[in-house]
């Protein structure tokens, strides 16, 4: 036998507590009777036997005993319970490329790119979400967990550019996100794509061929302006980026791959140009996939018995009103 709450234990020790100040209160109300009848007339004025003090005491110390054990909640015995999760992998993959940082949307793509994947994390707590970080190479931030917060202790620590890797390749992310889903899952598989589109003409039909034989369902999100910006260099405030020709290079939002692979795996393409941007679409294409499939688990659990302490506090309790609070005695008037 094991107790949920072992700390409530100490309130057993309120038991004889109790039951020494019931016996001293039945102890000292018959002290008082017995000062203003005597003792050769209070047989008459008492109806039936005398309740015991002992007796009254021990069933409040039961009582209480019994109220406390079932407070630390005691359990014993194995029942097998199955618990069901609905719900749908997901793994963002999140553009942390030097590009990023362009603050066409301010105050920055990436910071608009944390902010979406923050939002689209904490609106889906039933489901399991990873992090996959795509510059040069794909590396995994956090693998498949319930729980969100690791998402958002991550996303507070990335920044563009810091990658073993850099520039623009999404091919090693998507293929680092795919290794991320359990084979035969029941779940649906869901990448969420976040990235400016500077792929620099990189091939996306092998890894996308991978992803359509998966059954893997691609959302897209680009995140970035037309007119574009030029990209700040984080090493040096105040520069930006140059060409070989010492030109200012502008970075703008290039939709065709990403629109791409949300379009031939049957995701949503959407483009967040503002601060604005709303990632329900995304979301709401996600939830609708939670009823389709799951998973089930049996667990073996200790059954709770606080009813069977709970049960005898409460006779004990019923057992002392039933012989009369503190020794209470019934009377009948005297005859005349």
């Amino acid at each position: 036998m094991t107790f949920a709450a072992t700390r409530l234990l100490l309130l057993a020790l309120a038991a004889p507590a109790a039951a020494l100040v019931v016996w001293l209160l039945v102890r000292a109300r018959r002290r008082a009777e017995r000062s203003w009848t005597g003792r050769a007339l209070e047989p008459r004025l008492r109806s039936g036997a005398p309740r015991p003090g002992w007796a009254l005491a021990a069933l409040a110390g039961l009582a209480v005993l019994g109220t406390a054990l079932a407070l630390a909640r005691p359990r014993w015995g194995t029942a097998e319970h199955t618990v069901e999760r609905r719900g749908v992998d997901v793994v963002f993959v999140l553009d942390s490329s030097l590009s990023m940082a362009a603050p066409d949307v301010p105050p920055s793509r990436f910071w608009l790119a944390q902010s979406l994947v923050r939002r689209m994390a904490a609106a889906m707590p039933g489901n399991r979400v990873a992090l996959v970080g795509a510059e040069g190479v794909g590396v995994v931030l956090a693998p498949l967990t319930v729980d969100g917060a690791v998402i958002d202790l991550l996303l507070d620590a990335a920044e563009p550019g810091t990658l073993p890797v850099p520039g623009t390749k999404l091919a090693p992310a998507l293929e680092r996100a795919l290794a991320l889903f359990p084979e035969g899952s029941e779940t649906h598989p869901v990448l969420v794509v976040v990235s400016d589109g500077e792929v620099h003409g990189e091939d996306l039909s092998g890894v996308l061929e991978r992803l359509e034989g998966a059954g893997v369902i691609v959302h897209a999100i680009g995140v970035g302006t037309r007119h574009g910006a030029p990209i700040p260099l984080p090493d040096r405030p105040g520069e930006v980026k140059r060409d070989e020709r010492g030109e200012i290079v502008i970075t703008r939002l290039e939709s065709a791959g990403l629109e791409r692979l949300a379009r031939a795996t049957g995701g949503v393409w959407l483009e967040a140009s503002s601060a604005a941007a709303d990632p329900a679409p995304v979301l709401d294409r996600i939830a609708a996939l939670r009823g389709r499939r799951h998973d089930t688990t049996t667990l073996a659990t200790l059954e709770e018995r606080f009813q069977w302490p709970l049960g005898l506090a409460v006779a004990a309790l019923g057992a002392w009103l039933a012989l009369g609070a503190h020794g209470a005695r019934r009377r009948e008037e005297s005859p005349t």
